[in-house]
Parts: structure tokens; C-alpha cells; sequence
């Protein structure tokens, strides 16, 4: 059965024609799935011709055992079921979607343990893989309990990742949060590179690689002034310079074009608590959040394809009333 749901076309780039040529245009938003009570944490990947989304679905925000949710599509428009993925006793969190060095699709999941409560137990990520994005293999624990492998990308046929650790139950007072490098060949045994510096409590990080080789990351941080930082490092990856992006993020993500330009995105923090999800420019030095999509209460953590000049992404949103997942498409000045 394909689930189709249509919102009203919203542009929110300026009306005049000169701007319109300068500014993303949010081209149309849809509603592509609420049957879950809590559904959130989306990442799209294009894989074999089709579209595939992915989301947890849960009771709630924190706590149960959340499942993996699959969505397929041909064209971009229908979509429809293609799998689930549970792992009895585990709140499978945050999926997100790569294509690994043998050309198998790919989730790295965060796994973790509630009992039935809303305290946290312990955790460790997961990992699983398709041929077709129908039939998966189990979820496999990787890294060490306490790891969160938060996203997986991969480069010259190796996978890299950041996992980010926060500091176990008594634990002297003021450790902070750290987060490292990982690679693999295989995605299922991870090689420490390097512990990345980055103070007052990082965590959530995507990673993308420059045509030249260079690694970008966009780290989270939760204390301090709370902005995210970006990150860059040449081959091996062991030595990083640092820059405060100007922005607090929820949920970072950003994608590199061909001609090395970047766009980010997540969640933007509002004075008032107001947050929304925003798409923006963003340079080894700074990320600007420029459009503003359809969002409010709990949302954000987008997924990115770029297709043809259109910027794809899919996110989540509780401005209706219930969190559910959107599918919007922006046209982009430095997509053309």
C-alpha cells in the first residue's frame, strides 16, 4: 500500500526575480509517513535507481524499544513500506544510510538500553546490510559498550566515523564528553585514528570528504556556547583544525558538491525554545541557516541527496500535532 500525503507548495525565498537566483527555493514539502506513535531521526539515500528513507519508530522521544523503519520509492512521489528492523531489548536510535566499498546499503544505528524505563542503561551501536534495502542481515553490536557510531561514511573504500562517549556513572565530576575517529574496512571492526578535540560535551558528528581528499566533520556540542564546529584534517586524518560554526545544531548534516561547495543543516535553536529545522551554506569556517523549513516542536535531523540540481531532504516535524516525516525539495543556486 503507498502512502501519499500532500502539503501546500511553500516557497520562502524572497519573491524578486534577482533574489530568487541567489537564494534556495523550497520548491515543495510532503508528509510521507506518521504511522508510528513517535516517528523521528530520518537520513535518504539514492541506491540502484530508487529512493530509500529510514527513521525510528517509537512511543516516544526517549525510552522503549524503538524499531527501524524502511521506506522505498521509484520516483521519489509514492512510497512505500520495505522493512523493519528490531532488535529485542534495544532502542535502535538515529539510523543512517551509506553505501559500503561492495556496493551493499548500509545502517549504523545507535542501540540503546532502557528496561523499561526512561533512564539510560547502556548502549553500544549496531549495524546492518542489503542488497535490495529489503532484506536486511541481524543487527550486529560494533565498537564497545558506551560507543555511539553516529554516522558512517565512506572514502576510497574505507568507512570512517565518529563515536562519541559520555562519561560512565561515577565518573569524576567535570569529565567531559569526548569523541573519536574510527575506520574500517568492513564496517563491522573498527581501528581508532584519533580522539578529536573538542570541548563541552560533543557528541552527534557527520563526516564528508572534500574532492581533494580533506575530511570535514560537524560536530554537536551541548554546554559551553553551544555552537557546532567544523572540523577539517588532511590524510591520515590524525591532526584537525578547529573552527566554531556560528550556529548551535541539532542533528548535523552536510553535503560536499562536486565543486567543493558545502550545505548543511539540523536543527536551529530559537531564543524562545521555537526551534525549527533550517538548511543553510557552509564553508570550512562558518554555516549560515538560510532557509527554514515547515517545523516546530520536536524535529530536525534531515537526510540529504542531492539529484539533478534539486537538493532532496527528508526530516522530521511536530508542527501538526504528531512527529512525522517530510520529504522537501529545494533548488539550490550552487546545485545548477
Amino acid at each position: 500500500m503507498s502512502f501519499r500525503f500532500f502539503l501546500p507548495v511553500l516557497c520562502l525565498a524572497a519573491c524578486s526575480a534577482d533574489l530568487v537566483a541567489e537564494s534556495p527555493r523550497l520548491v515543495s514539502v510532503k508528509k510521507i509517513w506518521d504511522q508510528g506513535s513517535h516517528n523521528a531521526f530520518t537520513d535518504l539515500i539514492r541506491f540502484r535507481g530508487d529512493w530509500f528513507a529510514t527513521f525510528r519508530e517509537a512511543d516516544d522521544h526517549v525510552g522503549g524499544d524503538g524499531r527501524i523503519r524502511v521506506l522505498r520509492s521509484r520516483d521519489g512521489d509514492r512510497w512505500e513500506p520495505s522493512a523493519v528492523l528490531e532488535d529485542k531489548g534495544i532502542d535502535l536510535r538515529d539510523p543512517k544510510l551509506s553505501i559500503t566499498a561492495d556496493g551493499r546499503l548500509m545502517i549504523v544505528a545507535g542501540g540503546s538500553v532502557y528496561e523499561g524505563t526512561r533512564t539510560l542503561k547502556g548502549r553500544r551501536p549496531r549495524v546492518s546490510f542489503s542488497g535490495d534495502g529489503v532484506r536486511w542481515t541481524p543487527m550486529h553490536p560494533v565498537l564497545a559498550e558506551g560507543d555511539w557510531l553516529w554516522r558512517v561514511t565512506w572514502h576510497k573504500g574505507k568507512a570512517y566515523g565518529v563515536s562519541y562517549k559520555t562519561p560512565p556513572a561515577g565518573a569524576p565530576t567535570g569529565e567531559d564528553w569526548n569523541v573519536s575517529l574510527y575506520e574500517s574496512s568492513d564496517a563491522l571492526n573498527w581501528t581508532f585514528v584519533t580522539r578529536l578535540q573538542v570541548p563541552d560535551h560533543p557528541n552527534e558528528t557527520t563526516l564528508r570528504f572534500l574532492p581533494g581528499g580533506e575530511c570535514v566533520a560537524l560536530v554537536r556540542r551541548e554546554t559551553g556556547d553551544r555552537q557546532a564546529w567544523i572540523g577539517s584534517s588532511k590524510p591520515p586524518y590524525r591532526e584537525w583544525r578547529w573552527i566554531p560554526s556560528g550556529s548551535q545544531l541539532g542533528g548535523p548534516n552536510f553535503l560536499v558538491m562536486p565543486n567543493g561547495s558545502m550545505i548543511g543543516g539540523g536543527r536551529l535553536y530559537g531564543a524562545d525554545r521555537k526551534n525549527k529545522t533550517a538548511v543553510g551554506p557552509m564553508t570550512l569556517e562558518s554555516y549560515r541557516p538560510e532557509l527554514v523549513l515547515p517545523s516546530g516542536g520536536d524535529n530536525s535531523y534531515p537526510g540529504f541527496v542531492m539529484e539533478k540540481g534539486t537538493l532532496w531532504m527528508t526530516y522530521y516535524s511536530s508542527h501538526e500535532g504528531k512527529t512525522s516525516i517530510y520529504l522537501a525539495r529545494i533548488l539550490w543556486p550552487d546545485l545548477k
